[in-house]
Protein backbone atom coordinates (compact mmCIF):
# COMPACT_ATOMS: atom_id res chain seq x y z
CA UNK A 1 0.00 0.00 0.00
CA UNK A 2 1.42 3.37 -1.00
CA UNK A 3 1.93 5.81 1.93
CA UNK A 4 -0.44 8.74 2.00
CA UNK A 5 1.52 12.03 2.23
CA UNK A 6 -1.53 13.84 3.58
CA UNK A 7 -1.85 11.32 6.44
CA UNK A 8 1.78 11.74 7.50
CA UNK A 9 1.55 15.52 7.24
CA UNK A 10 -1.54 15.56 9.46
CA UNK A 11 0.10 13.21 11.98
CA UNK A 12 3.23 15.36 12.09
CA UNK A 13 1.12 18.47 12.67
CA UNK A 14 -0.80 16.84 15.54
CA UNK A 15 2.41 15.62 17.18
CA UNK A 16 3.92 19.08 16.84
CA UNK A 17 0.84 20.64 18.39
CA UNK A 18 0.95 18.13 21.27
CA UNK A 19 4.58 18.97 22.03
CA UNK A 20 3.86 22.69 21.88
CA UNK A 21 0.88 22.27 24.20
CA UNK A 22 2.99 20.35 26.70
CA UNK A 23 5.80 22.92 26.71
CA UNK A 24 3.62 26.02 26.91
CA UNK A 25 4.99 28.30 29.67
CA UNK A 26 2.77 28.49 32.75
CA UNK A 27 1.58 31.60 34.55
CA UNK A 28 1.60 31.97 38.31
CA UNK A 29 -2.18 31.48 38.45
CA UNK A 30 -1.90 28.25 36.44
CA UNK A 31 0.87 26.98 38.71
CA UNK A 32 -1.17 27.73 41.82
CA UNK A 33 -4.24 25.95 40.43
CA UNK A 34 -2.20 22.90 39.45
CA UNK A 35 -0.42 22.78 42.81
CA UNK A 36 -3.73 22.94 44.69
CA UNK A 37 -5.17 20.23 42.45
CA UNK A 38 -2.23 17.83 42.92
CA UNK A 39 -0.95 18.65 46.39
CA UNK A 40 -1.18 15.62 48.69
CA UNK A 41 -1.89 17.67 51.82
CA UNK A 42 -4.77 19.42 50.03
CA UNK A 43 -6.16 16.04 48.99
CA UNK A 44 -5.94 14.83 52.57
CA UNK A 45 -7.86 17.91 53.73
CA UNK A 46 -10.51 17.22 51.09
CA UNK A 47 -10.87 13.66 52.42
CA UNK A 48 -11.29 15.05 55.93
CA UNK A 49 -14.08 17.25 54.57
CA UNK A 50 -15.73 14.17 53.05
CA UNK A 51 -15.57 12.43 56.44
CA UNK A 52 -17.23 15.43 58.08
CA UNK A 53 -20.04 15.34 55.52
CA UNK A 54 -20.60 11.63 56.24
CA UNK A 55 -20.73 12.42 59.96
CA UNK A 56 -23.44 14.99 59.26
CA UNK A 57 -25.39 12.34 57.37
CA UNK A 58 -25.11 10.10 60.45
CA UNK A 59 -26.34 12.95 62.66
CA UNK A 60 -29.38 13.46 60.43
CA UNK A 61 -30.08 9.73 60.59
CA UNK A 62 -30.44 9.93 64.38
CA UNK A 63 -33.76 11.75 63.88
CA UNK A 64 -35.24 8.84 61.92
CA UNK A 65 -36.77 5.76 63.56
CA UNK A 66 -34.77 2.57 63.54
CA UNK A 67 -36.55 -0.30 61.79
CA UNK A 68 -35.29 -3.88 61.83
CA UNK A 69 -36.68 -7.15 60.56
CA UNK A 70 -35.63 -10.72 61.20
CA UNK A 71 -36.60 -14.21 60.08
CA UNK A 72 -35.61 -17.66 61.32
CA UNK A 73 -36.11 -21.13 59.96
CA UNK A 74 -35.43 -23.92 62.44
CA UNK A 75 -34.97 -27.66 62.06
CA UNK A 76 -35.43 -29.82 65.18
CA UNK A 77 -33.68 -33.10 64.49
CA UNK A 78 -33.70 -35.91 67.03
CA UNK A 79 -36.03 -37.14 69.78
CA UNK A 80 -39.45 -35.49 69.36
CA UNK A 81 -42.94 -36.47 70.55
CA UNK A 82 -45.30 -38.04 68.07
CA UNK A 83 -48.46 -35.94 68.23
CA UNK A 84 -50.80 -38.91 67.43
CA UNK A 85 -49.50 -41.47 69.85
CA UNK A 86 -47.67 -39.28 72.33
CA UNK A 87 -44.55 -41.38 71.98
CA UNK A 88 -41.02 -40.05 71.70
CA UNK A 89 -39.48 -40.80 68.32
CA UNK A 90 -36.45 -39.70 66.29
CA UNK A 91 -37.89 -37.36 63.72
CA UNK A 92 -37.35 -33.89 62.17
CA UNK A 93 -39.67 -30.94 62.63
CA UNK A 94 -39.45 -27.45 61.09
CA UNK A 95 -40.89 -24.03 61.74
CA UNK A 96 -40.31 -20.48 60.52
CA UNK A 97 -40.61 -17.30 62.57
CA UNK A 98 -40.79 -13.68 61.45
CA UNK A 99 -40.42 -10.43 63.36
CA UNK A 100 -40.02 -6.69 62.93
CA UNK A 101 -39.29 -3.89 65.39
CA UNK A 102 -39.40 -0.11 65.35
CA UNK A 103 -37.77 2.27 67.83
CA UNK A 104 -38.17 6.06 67.98
CA UNK A 105 -36.27 8.46 70.24
CA UNK A 106 -38.77 10.92 71.69
CA UNK A 107 -36.34 12.75 73.96
CA UNK A 108 -32.69 12.13 74.83
CA UNK A 109 -31.44 15.36 76.30
CA UNK A 110 -31.38 17.10 72.87
CA UNK A 111 -28.35 15.04 71.95
CA UNK A 112 -29.56 14.39 68.40
CA UNK A 113 -30.05 18.11 67.78
CA UNK A 114 -26.69 19.02 69.30
CA UNK A 115 -25.01 16.24 67.35
CA UNK A 116 -26.37 17.70 64.10
CA UNK A 117 -25.20 21.20 65.05
CA UNK A 118 -21.76 19.81 65.90
CA UNK A 119 -21.58 17.97 62.54
CA UNK A 120 -22.40 21.19 60.67
CA UNK A 121 -19.68 23.04 62.59
CA UNK A 122 -17.22 20.24 61.86
CA UNK A 123 -17.86 20.63 58.13
CA UNK A 124 -17.24 24.36 58.44
CA UNK A 125 -14.00 23.68 60.32
CA UNK A 126 -12.78 21.26 57.65
CA UNK A 127 -13.61 23.84 54.95
CA UNK A 128 -11.53 26.47 56.76
CA UNK A 129 -8.74 23.96 57.18
CA UNK A 130 -8.85 23.17 53.45
CA UNK A 131 -8.79 26.84 52.47
CA UNK A 132 -5.92 27.48 54.89
CA UNK A 133 -3.99 24.64 53.28
CA UNK A 134 -4.65 26.14 49.84
CA UNK A 135 -3.38 29.52 51.06
CA UNK A 136 -0.15 27.93 52.28
CA UNK A 137 0.31 26.13 48.95
CA UNK A 138 -0.34 29.36 47.03
CA UNK A 139 2.27 31.23 49.06
CA UNK A 140 4.78 28.42 48.61
CA UNK A 141 4.23 28.30 44.84
CA UNK A 142 4.48 32.10 44.55
CA UNK A 143 7.83 32.01 46.35
CA UNK A 144 9.13 29.30 44.01
CA UNK A 145 7.79 31.18 40.97
CA UNK A 146 9.49 34.42 42.04
CA UNK A 147 12.70 32.48 42.63
CA UNK A 148 12.65 31.45 38.96
CA UNK A 149 12.10 35.03 37.82
CA UNK A 150 14.88 36.14 40.14
CA UNK A 151 17.29 33.58 38.67
CA UNK A 152 16.27 34.59 35.13
CA UNK A 153 17.08 38.21 35.88
CA UNK A 154 20.33 37.29 37.64
CA UNK A 155 21.31 35.24 34.60
CA UNK A 156 20.61 38.25 32.40
CA UNK A 157 22.78 40.42 34.64
CA UNK A 158 25.63 37.91 34.54
CA UNK A 159 25.42 37.64 30.75
CA UNK A 160 25.36 41.42 30.45
CA UNK A 161 28.43 41.68 32.67
CA UNK A 162 30.13 39.00 30.59
CA UNK A 163 29.53 41.04 27.44
CA UNK A 164 31.00 44.10 29.19
CA UNK A 165 34.05 42.01 30.15
CA UNK A 166 34.45 40.87 26.55
CA UNK A 167 34.39 44.50 25.40
CA UNK A 168 36.96 45.32 28.10
CA UNK A 169 39.15 42.54 26.72
CA UNK A 170 38.82 43.91 23.19
CA UNK A 171 39.57 47.41 24.44
CA UNK A 172 42.66 46.19 26.29
CA UNK A 173 43.86 44.24 23.25
CA UNK A 174 43.61 47.36 21.13
CA UNK A 175 45.51 49.33 23.75
CA UNK A 176 48.24 46.65 23.84
CA UNK A 177 48.56 46.89 20.07
CA UNK A 178 48.86 50.68 20.40
CA UNK A 179 51.51 50.25 23.10
CA UNK A 180 49.61 51.90 25.94
CA UNK A 181 49.09 48.61 27.80
CA UNK A 182 51.17 45.50 28.33
CA UNK A 183 50.15 41.86 27.89
CA UNK A 184 49.83 41.43 31.67
CA UNK A 185 46.88 43.79 31.64
CA UNK A 186 45.09 41.52 29.19
CA UNK A 187 45.74 38.50 31.40
CA UNK A 188 43.96 40.22 34.25
CA UNK A 189 40.98 40.96 32.03
CA UNK A 190 40.92 37.38 30.71
CA UNK A 191 40.98 36.04 34.25
CA UNK A 192 38.03 38.27 35.07
CA UNK A 193 36.29 37.04 31.93
CA UNK A 194 36.78 33.40 32.98
CA UNK A 195 35.32 34.16 36.39
CA UNK A 196 32.38 35.88 34.73
CA UNK A 197 31.78 32.84 32.53
CA UNK A 198 31.70 30.72 35.67
CA UNK A 199 29.14 33.08 37.16
CA UNK A 200 26.96 32.66 34.05
CA UNK A 201 27.16 28.88 34.33
CA UNK A 202 26.31 29.05 38.02
CA UNK A 203 23.33 31.31 37.27
CA UNK A 204 22.14 28.85 34.61
CA UNK A 205 22.37 25.98 37.09
CA UNK A 206 20.48 27.95 39.73
CA UNK A 207 17.77 28.74 37.20
CA UNK A 208 17.43 25.08 36.23
CA UNK A 209 17.26 23.98 39.89
CA UNK A 210 14.59 26.56 40.67
CA UNK A 211 12.48 25.30 37.75
CA UNK A 212 12.91 21.73 38.94
CA UNK A 213 11.84 22.79 42.43
CA UNK A 214 8.62 24.35 41.16
CA UNK A 215 7.96 21.42 38.81
CA UNK A 216 8.24 19.02 41.75
CA UNK A 217 5.69 21.09 43.67
CA UNK A 218 3.36 20.65 40.69
CA UNK A 219 4.23 16.92 40.40
CA UNK A 220 5.56 17.46 36.88
CA UNK A 221 8.19 14.94 35.81
CA UNK A 222 9.18 16.51 32.49
CA UNK A 223 11.61 19.04 33.96
CA UNK A 224 13.29 19.84 30.67
CA UNK A 225 10.13 21.08 28.95
CA UNK A 226 8.73 22.89 32.00
CA UNK A 227 8.89 26.68 31.90
CA UNK A 228 7.10 29.71 33.26
CA UNK A 229 5.92 32.92 31.67
CA UNK A 230 8.69 35.48 32.05
CA UNK A 231 7.80 39.09 32.67
CA UNK A 232 9.85 42.17 33.37
CA UNK A 233 9.36 42.40 37.11
CA UNK A 234 9.39 45.99 38.26
CA UNK A 235 9.21 46.59 41.98
CA UNK A 236 5.56 47.55 42.67
CA UNK A 237 4.63 50.56 44.71
CA UNK A 238 3.81 49.24 48.18
CA UNK A 239 0.65 51.12 49.07
CA UNK A 240 0.07 48.69 51.92
CA UNK A 241 3.11 50.11 53.69
CA UNK A 242 1.02 53.20 54.34
CA UNK A 243 -1.25 51.03 56.50
CA UNK A 244 -0.51 50.62 60.17
CA UNK A 245 0.46 47.11 61.32
CA UNK A 246 -2.44 47.20 63.78
CA UNK A 247 -4.90 47.87 60.94
CA UNK A 248 -3.45 45.04 58.88
CA UNK A 249 -3.77 42.73 61.87
CA UNK A 250 -7.40 43.73 62.45
CA UNK A 251 -8.17 43.11 58.78
CA UNK A 252 -6.40 39.74 58.90
CA UNK A 253 -8.59 38.67 61.83
CA UNK A 254 -11.67 38.98 59.61
CA UNK A 255 -10.53 36.74 56.77
CA UNK A 256 -7.69 34.48 57.93
CA UNK A 257 -8.84 30.86 57.74
CA UNK A 258 -6.69 29.74 60.67
CA UNK A 259 -8.48 32.26 62.91
CA UNK A 260 -11.87 31.16 61.59
CA UNK A 261 -10.85 27.55 62.21
CA UNK A 262 -9.97 28.28 65.85
CA UNK A 263 -13.26 30.12 66.38
CA UNK A 264 -15.19 27.21 64.87
CA UNK A 265 -13.33 24.78 67.12
CA UNK A 266 -14.59 26.79 70.11
CA UNK A 267 -18.16 26.43 68.83
CA UNK A 268 -17.60 22.68 68.40
CA UNK A 269 -16.25 22.42 71.95
CA UNK A 270 -19.34 24.25 73.26
CA UNK A 271 -21.59 21.74 71.49
CA UNK A 272 -19.59 18.90 73.00
CA UNK A 273 -20.31 20.33 76.45
CA UNK A 274 -24.04 20.35 75.65
CA UNK A 275 -23.82 16.80 74.31
CA UNK A 276 -22.12 15.63 77.49
CA UNK A 277 -24.74 17.35 79.66
CA UNK A 278 -27.46 15.59 77.67
CA UNK A 279 -26.28 12.23 79.01
CA UNK A 280 -27.29 13.36 82.52
CA UNK A 281 -30.93 13.80 81.47
CA UNK A 282 -33.61 11.08 81.15
CA UNK A 283 -34.26 9.61 77.74
CA UNK A 284 -37.67 8.56 76.42
CA UNK A 285 -38.29 6.30 73.44
CA UNK A 286 -41.23 4.46 71.87
CA UNK A 287 -41.11 0.94 70.49
CA UNK A 288 -43.29 -1.39 68.45
CA UNK A 289 -42.78 -5.05 67.67
CA UNK A 290 -44.45 -7.59 65.43
CA UNK A 291 -43.88 -11.37 65.35
CA UNK A 292 -45.45 -14.50 63.89
CA UNK A 293 -44.51 -18.11 63.25
CA UNK A 294 -45.34 -20.89 60.83
CA UNK A 295 -45.06 -24.61 61.65
CA UNK A 296 -44.59 -27.35 59.07
CA UNK A 297 -45.62 -30.24 61.41
CA UNK A 298 -48.46 -32.57 60.44
CA UNK A 299 -51.83 -32.21 62.21
CA UNK A 300 -54.23 -34.79 63.69
CA UNK A 301 -57.78 -34.61 62.22
CA UNK A 302 -60.92 -36.79 62.33
CA UNK A 303 -61.35 -39.32 59.54
CA UNK A 304 -65.21 -39.56 59.67
CA UNK A 305 -65.25 -43.07 61.17
CA UNK A 306 -66.80 -43.43 64.63
CA UNK A 307 -66.46 -46.30 67.10
CA UNK A 308 -67.87 -46.99 70.57
CA UNK A 309 -65.22 -47.08 73.20
CA UNK A 310 -66.00 -48.32 76.74
CA UNK A 311 -65.18 -45.81 79.34
CA UNK A 312 -66.39 -47.71 82.44
CA UNK A 313 -69.08 -50.10 83.91
CA UNK A 314 -72.39 -49.68 85.66
CA UNK A 315 -71.81 -50.81 89.21
CA UNK A 316 -75.15 -52.52 89.62
CA UNK A 317 -75.43 -54.29 86.29
CA UNK A 318 -71.85 -54.43 85.27
CA UNK A 319 -72.85 -53.17 81.83
CA UNK A 320 -70.19 -51.20 79.98
CA UNK A 321 -70.54 -47.48 79.53
CA UNK A 322 -69.68 -46.53 75.93
CA UNK A 323 -68.60 -43.28 74.25
CA UNK A 324 -68.61 -42.71 70.55
CA UNK A 325 -65.13 -41.57 69.40
CA UNK A 326 -64.20 -40.40 65.91
CA UNK A 327 -61.11 -41.92 64.44
CA UNK A 328 -58.12 -39.69 63.56
CA UNK A 329 -55.56 -39.38 60.82
CA UNK A 330 -52.49 -37.21 60.00
CA UNK A 331 -52.98 -34.36 57.54
CA UNK A 332 -50.73 -31.59 56.28
CA UNK A 333 -50.01 -28.38 58.18
CA UNK A 334 -52.26 -25.33 58.12
CA UNK A 335 -51.61 -23.22 54.98
CA UNK A 336 -48.74 -20.77 55.27
CA UNK A 337 -50.85 -17.63 54.87
CA UNK A 338 -53.39 -18.71 57.45
CA UNK A 339 -50.70 -19.50 60.01
CA UNK A 340 -48.92 -16.20 59.29
CA UNK A 341 -52.04 -14.25 60.18
CA UNK A 342 -53.30 -16.56 62.92
CA UNK A 343 -50.04 -16.57 64.91
CA UNK A 344 -49.34 -12.82 64.57
CA UNK A 345 -48.54 -10.86 67.74
CA UNK A 346 -47.91 -7.20 68.49
CA UNK A 347 -46.17 -5.35 71.28
CA UNK A 348 -45.74 -1.62 71.75
CA UNK A 349 -44.94 0.78 74.53
CA UNK A 350 -42.74 3.52 75.93
CA UNK A 351 -39.33 3.15 77.47
CA UNK A 352 -37.76 5.68 79.83
CA UNK A 353 -34.19 5.57 81.05
CA UNK A 354 -33.13 7.71 83.99
CA UNK A 355 -29.42 7.96 84.80
CA UNK A 356 -28.95 7.64 88.55
CA UNK A 357 -25.38 6.55 89.14
CA UNK A 358 -22.78 5.46 86.62
CA UNK A 359 -19.52 5.67 88.52
CA UNK A 360 -19.27 9.44 87.88
CA UNK A 361 -18.36 8.73 84.25
CA UNK A 362 -21.05 11.01 82.81
CA UNK A 363 -20.32 13.93 85.15
CA UNK A 364 -16.57 13.52 84.63
CA UNK A 365 -17.11 13.56 80.88
CA UNK A 366 -18.93 16.90 81.24
CA UNK A 367 -15.93 18.30 83.08
CA UNK A 368 -13.58 16.98 80.39
CA UNK A 369 -15.53 18.77 77.67
CA UNK A 370 -15.36 21.98 79.68
CA UNK A 371 -11.58 21.60 79.93
CA UNK A 372 -11.43 21.02 76.17
CA UNK A 373 -13.49 24.18 75.66
CA UNK A 374 -10.93 26.17 77.68
CA UNK A 375 -8.15 24.66 75.55
CA UNK A 376 -9.91 25.77 72.37
CA UNK A 377 -10.38 29.28 73.75
CA UNK A 378 -6.71 29.46 74.74
CA UNK A 379 -5.75 28.19 71.29
CA UNK A 380 -7.70 31.03 69.67
CA UNK A 381 -5.90 33.60 71.81
CA UNK A 382 -2.58 32.00 70.90
CA UNK A 383 -3.47 32.07 67.20
CA UNK A 384 -4.29 35.77 67.48
CA UNK A 385 -0.97 36.46 69.19
CA UNK A 386 0.88 34.46 66.53
CA UNK A 387 -0.93 36.30 63.77
CA UNK A 388 -0.17 39.69 65.28
CA UNK A 389 3.51 38.80 65.64
CA UNK A 390 3.58 37.45 62.08
CA UNK A 391 1.93 40.59 60.67
CA UNK A 392 4.31 42.86 62.56
CA UNK A 393 7.29 40.85 61.36
CA UNK A 394 5.98 40.79 57.78
CA UNK A 395 5.46 44.57 57.90
CA UNK A 396 8.95 45.20 59.26
CA UNK A 397 10.43 42.81 56.70
CA UNK A 398 8.63 44.50 53.81
CA UNK A 399 9.53 47.98 55.02
CA UNK A 400 13.15 47.00 55.56
CA UNK A 401 13.32 45.25 52.18
CA UNK A 402 11.97 48.37 50.46
CA UNK A 403 14.57 50.59 52.11
CA UNK A 404 17.30 48.10 51.24
CA UNK A 405 16.06 48.02 47.62
CA UNK A 406 16.19 51.81 47.41
CA UNK A 407 19.72 51.77 48.84
CA UNK A 408 20.71 49.05 46.37
CA UNK A 409 19.42 51.18 43.47
CA UNK A 410 21.49 54.15 44.64
CA UNK A 411 24.54 51.93 45.09
CA UNK A 412 24.13 50.48 41.60
CA UNK A 413 23.82 53.93 40.08
CA UNK A 414 26.93 55.07 41.91
CA UNK A 415 28.87 51.95 40.94
CA UNK A 416 27.78 52.32 37.33
CA UNK A 417 29.02 55.93 37.22
CA UNK A 418 32.26 54.88 38.88
CA UNK A 419 32.70 52.14 36.30
CA UNK A 420 32.02 54.50 33.38
CA UNK A 421 34.51 56.96 34.81
CA UNK A 422 37.01 54.12 35.30
CA UNK A 423 36.63 53.13 31.63
CA UNK A 424 37.59 56.64 30.57
CA UNK A 425 40.54 56.76 32.93
CA UNK A 426 41.61 53.25 31.93
CA UNK A 427 41.55 54.15 28.26
CA UNK A 428 43.49 57.32 29.04
CA UNK A 429 46.16 55.22 30.74
CA UNK A 430 45.84 56.85 34.15
CA UNK A 431 44.40 53.72 35.85
CA UNK A 432 46.00 50.30 36.06
CA UNK A 433 44.22 47.06 35.26
CA UNK A 434 44.00 45.89 38.87
CA UNK A 435 42.16 49.00 40.05
CA UNK A 436 39.95 48.90 36.97
CA UNK A 437 38.96 45.28 37.69
CA UNK A 438 38.21 46.13 41.30
CA UNK A 439 35.81 48.89 40.26
CA UNK A 440 34.20 46.65 37.66
CA UNK A 441 33.71 43.81 40.16
CA UNK A 442 32.04 46.21 42.58
CA UNK A 443 29.75 47.28 39.76
CA UNK A 444 28.92 43.64 38.98
CA UNK A 445 28.21 42.92 42.64
CA UNK A 446 26.01 46.01 42.92
CA UNK A 447 23.98 44.88 39.90
CA UNK A 448 23.43 41.43 41.43
CA UNK A 449 22.61 42.92 44.84
CA UNK A 450 20.04 45.23 43.28
CA UNK A 451 18.23 42.31 41.60
CA UNK A 452 18.35 40.30 44.81
CA UNK A 453 17.02 43.24 46.85
CA UNK A 454 14.23 43.85 44.34
CA UNK A 455 12.89 40.30 44.44
CA UNK A 456 13.31 40.09 48.17
CA UNK A 457 11.19 43.24 48.47
CA UNK A 458 8.58 41.93 46.00
CA UNK A 459 8.11 38.65 47.86
CA UNK A 460 7.93 40.25 51.30
CA UNK A 461 5.48 42.82 49.98
CA UNK A 462 3.30 40.03 48.56
CA UNK A 463 3.38 38.26 51.90
CA UNK A 464 2.20 41.40 53.67
CA UNK A 465 -0.56 41.90 51.08
CA UNK A 466 -1.51 38.26 51.54
CA UNK A 467 -2.19 38.86 55.24
CA UNK A 468 -4.22 41.96 54.31
CA UNK A 469 -6.43 39.79 52.10
CA UNK A 470 -5.03 40.70 48.69
CA UNK A 471 -4.72 37.76 46.28
CA UNK A 472 -1.16 36.93 45.29
CA UNK A 473 -0.54 37.95 41.67
CA UNK A 474 2.32 39.29 39.58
Amino acid sequence: MKPNPLFFSTLLFLLSFSVIAQTEPMTLAECVLMAIEKNISVKQSELSLNDAELNRSDAKGNFYPSINAQANHTWNIGLNQDITRGLLENKTTQYTSFGASLNVDLYNGLRNLNQLHRANLAILAREYQLEDMKDDVSLMVANAYLQILFNIEILGVQKSQLEITKKDAERTQNMIEMGTKVKYDLLEIEANRAAQEQAVIQAQNNLRLSKINLAQMLLINDYENFDVVTTNMDAPFGEILFQKPKDIFEKALTHRNDIKLSMTNIAIAEKEVELAKGTLQPSLSAFYGYNTRVSYAERVAGNGEFTDVPIGFVSSSKEPVLRTVEGSELIGPIPFGEQFEMNAGHNLGLRISIPIFNGNSASNNVERTKVNLLRSQNQLEQEKLNLENTVNQAYNNAEGAFKFYEAAQKTLLARQRAYEDAVNRYEAGVMNTFDFNQIKQRYEMAASDMVRAKFDYIFKLKVLEFYFGITISL
